[in-house]
């Protein structure tokens, strides 16, 4: 305890020595309290300056690190218009060493983080900077007022610095319960499959083991003659040829499942409360595509699925892309496992029916800017049109649309899905087409 006895005895020496005022020590007790009681940080932001404004009718101006582009944007003033927020500071505006004054009447102080914490930040700072608090008109700064204002923005640091690691850990919570979701869906749920593949193999197992029982039987009788040896050899063979089978499929899924286990389970998600793409040149098709395609293919058979990729675009082209081949992969895995579950049957206007699928991709010129193109993924399926009231919410956490309330899922495939997408700097959307539904995701070319 002694050290915390010397630090109480230097703050009591310490505000013996600044003589607040009342309307002072009132002002850092009403902005301490409030920022214990409000919520969120716009609110918080707009007290910042509401207290020189409320207790000295000086109006104040708050700029803070923009996370995105590590520059100083506004964040709440007591004056101007709302169109002036996100603006820079003025040139002679900047952090300094010391509080100083810009203009004729402008106490600029600067806000710092706590040093000790300053790498446990959600985002890059430079010299310890926060933001800076402009505080005017301030004709006559006398040295004591130019203290109590230093101390005011201290407070505001070490309060700001509180509150961006609190969101940090709410945000890394948030983003570790839809990761959780994440690998219970794309990992959990499909690695099932393996159990299934396992019976088949056991099954062709035991009866490789009763046919070699039955075959020595007959060969100790002498019954075995060359009719009964081609039956056996024929059946032996289409036995061999089913465990190939299933051996391709548990290697096909353990591919898959690998993939996908090393893209979601990687200390760097962990660690920065976000997925951390890993990205890579890749032939979409051949990487990417197909092989999710292959594992799909024969339950879309079974439940009457074709592929047709006729009206959808150049799908056996090679297109190279920069992507993180796990997170993608998974993209197209929730794609086609939708498309298995919510196909359905239509009727052409020849009076043909058919259900089907296709996939393929378009180049955008332009989408995301002067020459720079964007390259549209589509995955297509016949069926009734999703409704337009639901077409906004279709990416949301758990959200089902009306139409497939009926069967299995859990609303999460396709919020992955806008995660995934956006991470690499792209977009995803649905259209309602003649035949059907596409969901499409776009990527920089």
């Amino acid at each position: 305890m002694n050290h915390i006895f010397e630090r109480i005895e230097t703050k009591k020496r310490d505000y013996q020595g600044y003589n607040f005022t009342a309307k002072e020590n009132n002002a850092l007790k009403t902005f301490f309290d409030l920022s214990q009681e409000l919520g969120g940080m716009e609110d918080f932001y707009n007290l910042c300056v509401a207290i020189p404004k409320g207790f000295f009718n000086l109006d104040a101006r708050l700029y803070l690190v923009d996370p995105k582009h590590n520059t100083l944007s506004l964040a709440a003033m007591t004056t101007g218009e709302e169109k002036d927020l996100n603006s820079p500071p003025p040139d002679d505006i900047k952090p300094g060493e010391h509080p100083y004054m810009a203009g004729n009447d402008s106490l600029v102080l600067t806000i710092r983080g706590k040093e000790p914490l300053i790498e446990e930040l959600p985002f890059e700072v430079t010299d310890d900077v926060l933001g800076l608090l402009v505080i005017y008109p301030l004709i006559d700064l006398d040295r004591h007022k130019k203290l109590f204002f230093e101390k005011y923005a201290n407070r505001i640091g070490f309060k700001l610095h509180n509150k961006f690691l609190i969101q940090k850990n709410i945000e890394h919570l948030r983003f570790i319960k839809s990761l959780v979701a994440d690998i219970e869906h794309n990992i959990i749920v499909p690695n099932m499959v393996y159990k299934l593949f396992l019976r088949g193999l056991r099954k062709k197992i035991e009866k490789n083991i009763e046919m070699g029982k039955t075959f020595n039987d007959k060969s100790a009788a002498g019954k075995c003659d060359s009719t009964c040896m081609q039956d056996f050899s024929d059946e032996l063979a289409d036995i061999n040829q089913g465990l190939k089978s299933e051996l391709e499929n548990i290697e096909k899924h353990y591919i898959n499942m690998s993939l996908f286990i090393e893209t979601l389970f990687r200390k760097s998600h962990f660690d920065q409360g976000r997925l951390m793409p890993r990205t890579k040149e890749c032939n979409m098709k051949k990487d990417v595509i197909q092989p999710q395609l292959d594992r799909y293919i024969e339950q879309m058979k079974r439940m009457g699925i074709s592929v047709d990729n006729r009206s959808s675009g150049i799908p056996e082209s090679e297109i190279i892309t920069v992507v993180d081949i796990g997170l993608i992969a998974q993209v197209y895995a929730n794609l086609f496992s939708n498309a298995v579950k919510y196909t359905q049957e239509i009727t052409l206007d020849s009076g043909e029916t058919r259900k089907y699928i296709s996939y393929g991709h378009e180049i955008i010129k332009d989408f995301f800017g002067p020459q720079k193109d964007g390259v549209k993924f589509n995955v297509f399926s016949t069926g009734p049109h999703i409704a337009p009231e639901e077409r906004d919410k279709l990416f949301n956490e758990e959200f089902r649309g009306s139409n497939v309330i009926s069967q299995p899922g859990t609303g999460h495939g396709l919020s992955f899905i806008k995660n995934a997408i956006e991470i690499h700097g792209g977009t995803i959307g649905y259209e309602a087409t003649h035949c059907g539904n596409n969901f499409y995701f776009i990527l920089p070319k």
